[in-house]
């Protein structure tokens, strides 16, 4: 049944979606529920450190890889982007066997296809019932509000540090949580702050604007941009009015020059130091950590130096060559991809970034009345846009990240939207 949320009180929202997600719950087999409930945690789970992040995602990952072959079911493993992941896989485990460190590499491309597994366990299990699906954007918005008040409590307490902040995992990551984790709620509550009347607009405009301040606070240059180009992108999409469209996106605007002018040392950081960041190589890290990865890329091999392997070749081999930096990674995923999987492996890796976007994208053009689905591709494109600087594409910490909002935003491409289309009908 189609229902109207936009004169809810906040309190009502949440008794109507805590409700549904028990009915959810109970909907499933006894054994099922503790997962659901395990993966419902996620997002407060993330806000711990790096390890019980990992091992959140990890076992839900493997308990649908089990549950698929105790079940028998691998209809799943028809979708083309779930082949097109294996076969990027396969090009990793290939390129790691060739490499001249292959037991090293052979474990960073066996690790590393735990993502994806995540993203098919979401897809075809954890957020089928879309009741689910919707309390695990609930618990997503929860936790970001949640790290937003954290990242006010270090602000207040210690202030920034070099123009970073830190708290709660004491690594510069935070601005990570609330770019990426975050993403799909935000690009939700911006859609509905400037098509929708009543009061989840004026919520979700205000939530949306408090998180937008924090990730600048954060001092994440690439996130920042990342949230506030992807807000703008999901506010276009679905059903905008033009004129409240133009006013968020001025207040925000307002919001970050506010900051800028109490913050002039943090103006410098996102201006000047980031122009000359982007332009100058002999003034960048990142584009001395870009060129020094192409100079190994510009060979063009098959297969590449291997899975992982940049970490352990760059800092002797690129020691003596101008306008370069060593570093674990290169700080992009399609020069990563090249570098460490050879061309083969980014025009398969191109291929399956590329086919996630598209069926997120296809998707929502289906379900265009449902802001949830419409806005869903924005997530997967804003993260694998492929001129950002970016982590490392095989590593621990930015894949938690970013592959826990990629599995939520293929979540809304399942059978979820299937079943309210259905109940829609009944009506």
């Amino acid at each position: 049944m189609v229902r109207d949320y936009q004169d809810m009180r906040v309190s009502q929202l949440f008794h109507y979606f805590w409700q549904e997600m028990r009915d959810g719950l109970k909907a499933l087999p006894a054994w099922e529920r503790g997962f659901h409930i395990f993966w419902l945690l996620g997002p407060f789970i993330l806000l711990i450190e790096r390890s019980p992040a990992d091992a959140w995602l990890s076992i839900l990952a493997f308990s649908f890889v089990v549950r698929s072959v105790v079940k028998k079911e691998g209809w799943w493993l028809r979708f083309f982007w779930v082949r097109a992941g294996f076969a990027f896989w396969g090009v990793c485990l290939v390129s790691s066997i060739l490499s001249h460190h292959p037991t090293y590499s052979l474990g960073e491309a066996a690790a590393w296809f735990r993502f994806p597994l995540f993203a098919f366990a979401t897809a075809f299990w954890l957020a089928r019932d879309r009741r689910l699906l919707y309390a695990m954007l609930v618990s997503t918005a929860l936790g970001l509000i949640f790290m937003c008040g954290i990242l006010t409590a270090e602000i207040l307490i210690e202030g920034q540090k070099g123009g970073r902040l830190t708290w709660p995992y004491g690594d510069l990551v935070p601005g990570n949580y609330v770019a990426k984790v975050g993403l799909p709620v935000f690009s939700i509550m911006v859609a509905l702050a400037v098509s929708v009347r009543g009061r989840i607009a004026a919520i979700s405009g205000v939530i949306a604007l408090v998180t937008m301040v924090i990730s600048v606070m954060t001092g994440e240059r690439i996130n920042f941009l990342i949230r506030a180009c992807g807000g703008m992108l999901a506010g276009l999409v679905w059903k905008p009015k033009w004129r409240r469209y133009l006013w968020l996106v001025a207040v925000e605007v307002l919001a970050v020059v506010v900051v800028f002018s109490a913050m002039p040392d943090m103006a410098s950081r996102y201006t000047d130091q980031f122009v000359k960041g982007a332009t100058q190589v002999e003034h960048s890290s990142h584009l001395q950590s870009l060129n020094g990865a192409w100079q190994f890329g510009k060979e063009f091999s098959a297969f590449g130096i291997g899975t992982g392997n940049y970490r352990l070749v760059s800092f002797e081999a690129l020691k003596d060559v101008p306008n370069t930096e060593a570093q674990n990674h290169p700080h992009n995923y399609y020069l990563q991809m090249l570098v460490e999987n050879g061309v083969i492996g980014l025009v398969v890796g191109v291929i399956f970034l590329g086919s996630i976007i598209w069926i997120t994208f296809k998707h929502g053009l289906k379900n265009r009345d449902n802001v949830v689905a419409a806005t869903a591709w924005v997530i997967p494109f804003g993260l694998f846009w492929p001129i950002a600087t970016t982590g490392d594409f095989f590593g621990q910490w930015n894949n938690i990240f970013m592959w826990s909002a990629v599995a939520l935003s293929l979540g809304f491409t399942g059978s979820a939207f299937k079943a309210e289309e259905a109940e829609d009908r009944s009506v």
